[in-house]
């Protein structure tokens, strides 16, 4: 396994030469929930079958033939997967892994596996502070109370310094109010917190959204109030933008891309039923080339999901210095008052 400081140097390296820096991985379409405002649960595609943990390892070393990236090993709910810790430990020999989970399959025995396995972190995603309406938007009783349970899980498993956990929460129609609740009950377990806009791709329908006056600065000033909000500023200043008619520009296929649990290679989730290539299938070169060639002249403005929004920031100077010590932090940054410098 390559050390840390090592895929952070090539992470680098994929950044200067205009390499991806981020991978959407979904390890599975299953999924145990029934969340109102996400219909993956009903994808075919989980009915298909799925790569074996050979396939991943050789999927991951063809590539890390551009460089380390992140890859986000999601879904589906990814914990469904009885061999994800083996998963996690062939992607992080080149990659910086992390998994994000509705925590509802996880257990101290599975924390540890994952975290001795080399995750970079994980996310639980947690949209409400309420347990009832949590679980209601969720479709399972008693999964907030299991969400919080596994947020201490991975807090206790880590073994490394640059492991980190997250709360993912998604923005909603009705939880702007929630989040920073959110964000202090995350801070008392060694956690950091993000948000992501609903976006209507998922399921087709704009019920969800945010729909209740400006966001972006209300969300800016819970940044400036606590420390654990991990989001970037650039990423949070542009959620009002998304919501009234999208935000251009979008560097699907450039600076990130979505791997299916089939192995086909889209530009992005959204655009999984026009795949360009199969990760293992094609070669490197290959993919690299329909990447670039499916990403020229790209006008989509339909999402401002993490995968996209928080990958850009890193091509705007100014954020880009903000998340460098977060890059960088460790874990003793991580507990007490948290790790984002600015």
């Amino acid at each position: 396994m390559l050390s840390s400081f090592t895929k952070k140097t090539r992470l680098v390296r994929s950044w200067t030469a205009g390499h991806p820096l981020w991978c959407a991985w979904q390890v599975t379409y299953r999924c145990n929930f029934r969340c109102t405002f996400c219909d993956y649960w009903r994808d075919p595609m989980g009915k298909l079958p799925e790569p074996t943990v050979e396939q991943y390892a050789a999927g991951a070393k063809k590539l890390a033939s551009y460089g380390s990236m992140f890859i986000s090993l999601a879904g589906g709910e990814p914990l469904i997967r009885k061999d994800l810790p083996d998963i996690a430990r062939e992607i992080a020999r080149f990659h910086l892994p992390f998994v994000t989970t509705n925590g509802w399959l996880a257990t101290p025995e599975l924390a540890e596996d994952l975290m001795a396995a080399g995750l970079w972190g994980v996310s639980i995603s947690i949209d409400y502070a309420d347990p009832a309406r949590h679980d209601a938007a969720r479709g399972r009783d008693g999964a907030w109370e299991q969400a919080w349970r596994a947020v201490e899980y991975f807090d206790r498993a880590r073994k490394y310094d640059y492991q980190r956990v997250n709360v993912m929460a998604v923005l909603l129609h009705d939880n702007i109010g929630d989040l920073e609740p959110l964000m202090k009950m995350a801070a008392e377990r060694n956690a950091y917190f993000m948000v992501q806009p609903y976006g209507y791709l998922k399921t087709g329908s704009r019920e969800f959204e945010h729909n209740n006056g400006p966001v972006s600065p209300r969300l800016l000033e819970m940044w400036r109030r606590n420390r654990n909000f991990l989001s970037n500023p650039h990423y949070l200043g542009q959620f009002d933008a998304f919501l009234n008619g999208g935000v251009p520009n979008c560097r699907a296929g450039r600076a990130f891309f979505n791997i299916d649990s089939t192995g086909d290679i889209a530009i992005c989730v959204e655009n999984r039923q026009t795949p360009i290539a199969n990760l293992l299938r094609d070669s490197q070169h290959v993919i690299r080339d329909r990447l670039r060639a499916a990403s020229r002249n790209n006008p989509c403005q339909k999402c401002w999901y993490n995968c996209r929004g928080e990958v850009e920031s890193l091509y705007k100077p100014k954020s880009l210095l903000m998340s460098l010590p977060t890059f960088f932090h460790n874990r003793g940054q991580a507990q007490g008052k948290m790790g984002r410098w600015v």
